[in-house]
């Protein structure tokens, strides 16, 4: 088994199409683990990031990758589901002005692709989610000197991942932002709580835990702790600094959480996450059609991203955890780590 190559037990969370060059670096040289999220990229793209952050910083860092489940919708034979999804969506291309997408393709490159892209690169650290990697892709990970880590929102998906040869794996709690990442069950019925999920899994693992979800600042960090976990994954406190990929109405809506917080959706990608509401996924929950994913990710991608350029918060998507309203006073990077490093246990003093 490897270890996270680590000073700071404090990990940067993986942001799928949120992930910045500058933050995963600024993470890795303050002593912690950047995670740069590849979820869409091909080879090529994997290569010049993991390029881009070895010119950046001489720290290691994580590449993250989404395991295929088995229940992607490919595109060829998926035109009915890809039109009516198309038509639910209709009225927000047109208030853009934007031509009606054609359905592509491909909707994400191959799993092989990727992995084959990020055993080159060899970054210290792979993490996954959505499942257990398959053993000879840990075994080549560990050839390599690569450490694995996975992610599970149950004690079930920990020892399966145990299991499977992991070297750490995340606890990632209901509090969590972005896609809820069950794997056994389906992630309406597996809704653990931090506080809940994190001893048990200590308790039933030989491995390392690292407890994910709610985590934003010092009282999180050192709760986490008490309960057991060997240290902490953060994503929105760093997705609202200055530094992360996150457009500024992204990072106006996580310090101005309405008072009902955030909300468990399938609207903006057809797997169910946890986000800010507005108009958007309002309007898209209200049709009543939601296109099974990665239809649905990759046609509200065609919008979010005309939305993100011309500032346009209502159009937009906001990933975010609940402890969203916590990161309102720390907008830059190193002042989030040094907060939360300050929530770690202080090492005994010597005889």
């Amino acid at each position: 088994m490897l270890t996270l190559p680590v000073d700071v037990p404090i990990v940067l969370g993986a942001f799928g199409g949120l992930s910045s060059i500058e933050l995963t670096a600024t993470v890795s040289d303050l002593g912690g683990l950047g995670s740069f999220g590849l979820y869409g990229y091909d080879a090529e793209r994997i290569e010049r990031t993991a390029s881009e952050l070895r010119r950046r910083t001489d720290a290691p860092f994580a590449l993250n990758l989404w395991l295929p489940t088995g229940d992607e919708v490919e595109p060829e034979g998926s035109d009915d589901a890809f039109q009516a999804a198309v038509a639910a969506l209709r009225p927000v291309f047109d208030e853009l002005s934007l031509e009606e997408p054609v359905r592509p393709t491909r909707y994400t490159p191959p799993f092989d692709e990727q992995i084959a892209a990020v055993l080159e690169a060899r970054p210290a650290v792979v993490s996954f989610v959505f499942g257990v990697p398959p053993r000879p892709v840990v075994d080549a990970a560990h050839e390599r000197g690569i450490a694995v880590v996975g992610t599970a929102t149950t004690v079930a998906e920990g020892l399966a991942l145990q299991e499977g040869g992991v070297d750490v794996v995340v606890g990632t709690g209901m509090e969590a932002g972005g896609h809820r990442v069950s794997f056994l069950r389906p992630a309406e019925d597996s809704l653990v709580g931090l506080v809940a999920l994190i001893p048990q899994l200590v308790d039933a693992l030989d491995v390392p835990v690292i407890a994910a979800g709610g985590i934003a600042d010092r009282r999180g960090v050192a709760a986490a702790h008490a309960l057991g976990a060997s240290g902490v994954q953060v994503g929105t406190a760093f997705l609202r600094t200055g530094v992360s990929a996150a457009t500024e109405e992204h990072r106006a809506a996580i310090v101005s959480t309405p008072a009902d917080g955030t909300v468990l959706t399938r609207a903006m990608s057809g797997r169910l996450g946890r986000g800010i509401p507005n108009r958007v996924l309002r309007e898209i929950e209200a049709s009543g059609v939601i296109g099974p994913f990665p239809i649905q990710n990759w046609l509200t991608g065609r919008f979010r991203t005309v939305a993100s350029e011309r500032g346009l918060a209502d159009l937009q998507g906001f990933w975010s955890g609940q402890a969203a309203l916590l990161t309102r006073d720390r907008a830059d990077a190193a002042a989030v780590f040094a907060e939360l490093a300050a929530g770690l246990p202080v090492p005994p003093r010597g005889p």
